[in-house]
């Protein structure tokens, strides 16, 4: 039986069996800045102490090197403070093998080491162009052979580039990893608040009589940041904000504010009500990608007090590229419960403020019993998730400002997991790690939400391409993007929240 990370909290047992995991791309950022540090915390709390950790990459490097470099990247900011010697003994033990990703010889020397487990972990931190070469060496050395032992990997974004490129490399991933043993990473799902989404609505009960179109006016869904493409500029002319952000993390956080609740925690019955609303999303498609939709691209500007560039100006970007950095849409969803209630979701770079949230609006109250002849005069409710950077929840309603007087202000009754708990909390990569390694795929994407997702974003696409609607509108470094998109609210007293 699969342990739910939901039902974590009740001291269920959370160490995986004995296991090689096989960093492939090992010499890359993702490993240096999110694996090695979360495996090393995983570590010092005791959840691997049977976890061989083995690196697979082309730098002409051996063990001894790798285990240098893996040393190094314990002392950055990026990984948690412990001693010198525990951070000695957990470098001592990583392995590497030098290969590149299509030569047969590098994935023999992980088959004929006897010293690794045989249940194993494939992790492809490498660009998705090598993932079918790697996922066709594994199968041709016997490595995905589960009869000693379980064989799973993990792929990382993106899945593709639209929904017929997904579709081709699931098919040959299936091809040599039943679908159980697949791993579809994102990690916005191993946010702590995230996941506290299905809690707040389905472990209280005063939340889930009013979440539907009796009470929710609209929701938003916010991912802003202040960074440019930096060094990513050749992949995000490849990919643009809509596939990079939207087609995963905010789709995926779409599903878990709007979906049903599940029969049971299995991962599939949590999987099955997350594919109900990805089918249930009104296709955007022809002319009304010019109403429901907006695109821009910053320019030059100030960011966080410096001058930042224009993204045409950024390294590996075309001189006059019309890949856009900022993307929203306005969703309906063809549901009894959602019936009328507009989603609204917004993503880009080069923002005013970084900030990760959801925000469910509630409707007015139907008598403005305390309105000064201005509906304004009574603010509708909202509850945030606030997912990053600061994570926690809050609510705002209205209450008398003490006088004579029925005047009133919006106040907040807030939660915090650091100040309610006192910790740090785990990293998403921690989380989403250790649930791989015991076998739980509850916060991993299955592949029929991937298709889904795909088909839904793959029209907006192609309505781009074919109408080159709407157009691409130029917002300053700095701002809260284009001013299109406040006329996609459709009424004046709908606004973005606050970047």
């Amino acid at each position: 039986m699969q342990e739910n990370p939901l039902l974590a909290g009740l001291g269920l047992p959370r160490e995986p069996q004995p296991l090689t995991l096989v960093i492939f791309g090992a010499s890359g950022d993702l490993t240096r800045r999110k694996l090695i540090p979360a495996l090393f915390s995983l570590y010092l709390k005791g959840s691997i102490t049977g976890v061989k950790i083995v690196g697979f990459a082309r730098r002409e490097w051996d063990a001894p090197a790798f285990r240098a470099l893996v040393r190094a990247m314990l002392d950055s900011e990026d990984s948690p403070a412990a001693s010198s010697e525990l951070k000695d003994v957990f470098a001592s033990g990583v392995s590497f093998i030098r290969s590149s990703f299509d030569s047969p010889k590098g994935y023999a020397e992980i088959s004929a080491n006897g010293a690794m487990p045989f249940n194993r972990i494939f992790y492809l931190a490498t660009p998705p162009g090598a993932y079918q070469t790697i996922v066709d060496r594994i199968g041709a050395a016997g490595l995905a052979d589960q009869s000693r032992g379980f064989s799973r990997i993990i792929v990382e974004k993106p899945l593709g580039r639209d929904r017929e490129s997904a579709r081709a490399l699931n098919d040959r991933i299936s091809r040599t990893f039943p679908e159980e043993q697949i791993y579809r990473i994102d990690h916005y799902l191993g946010k702590e608040t995230v996941q506290n989404i299905m809690l707040m609505r389905f472990g209280n009960r005063i939340f889930e009589p009013v979440w539907n179109n009796r009470y929710v006016d609209h929701v938003q869904i916010t991912m802003a940041e202040t960074i440019g493409v930096g060094s990513r500029g050749p992949y995000y002319e490849s990919a643009g904000a809509l596939r990079d952000m939207m087609q995963n993390h905010m789709l995926q956080l779409l599903c878990l504010v709007a979906m049903e609740p599940p029969v049971d925690l299995d991962p599939d019955s949590i999987h099955d009500e997350k594919v109900k609303v990805l089918k249930s999303l009104a296709p955007i498609t022809g002319a009304r990608v010019q109403t429901e939709t907006v695109r821009g691209q910053y320019d030059r500007g100030i960011v966080d007090g410096a001058e930042a560039p224009a993204y045409r100006q950024e390294a590996g970007v075309a001189p006059a590229s019309h890949v856009e950095t900022f993307a929203a849409l306005r969703v309906s969803l063809d549901s009894w419960r959602w019936a009328g209630v507009p989603f609204f979701l917004r993503t880009g770079k080069r923002l005013s403020r970084r900030t990760t949230e959801i925000s469910i609006h509630f409707k007015r109250p139907p008598l403005l019993l305390f309105a000064d002849r201005e509906p304004a005069a009574t603010p509708p409710n909202v509850l945030t998730f606030r997912i990053q950077p600061q994570e926690g929840i809050t609510m705002g309603f209205n209450s008398k400002i003490p006088g004579a007087t029925t005047e009133m202000r919006t106040v907040n009754m807030d939660f915090s997991f650091g100040s309610v708990y006192g910790e740090d909390l785990p990293d998403a990569y921690e989380r989403l790690l250790l649930d791989a390694m015991l076998g739980d795929s509850t916060l991993y994407m299955r592949k029929d939400e991937v298709d889904s997702a795909w088909g839904f974003i793959t029209e907006i696409l192609r309505g781009w391409e074919n109408t080159q609607k709407p157009a691409l509108a130029s917002y300053r470094s700095g701002s809260a993007g284009p001013e299109a998109a406040v006329e996609l609210l459709g009424s004046a007293e709908r606004k973005w929240r606050r970047l």
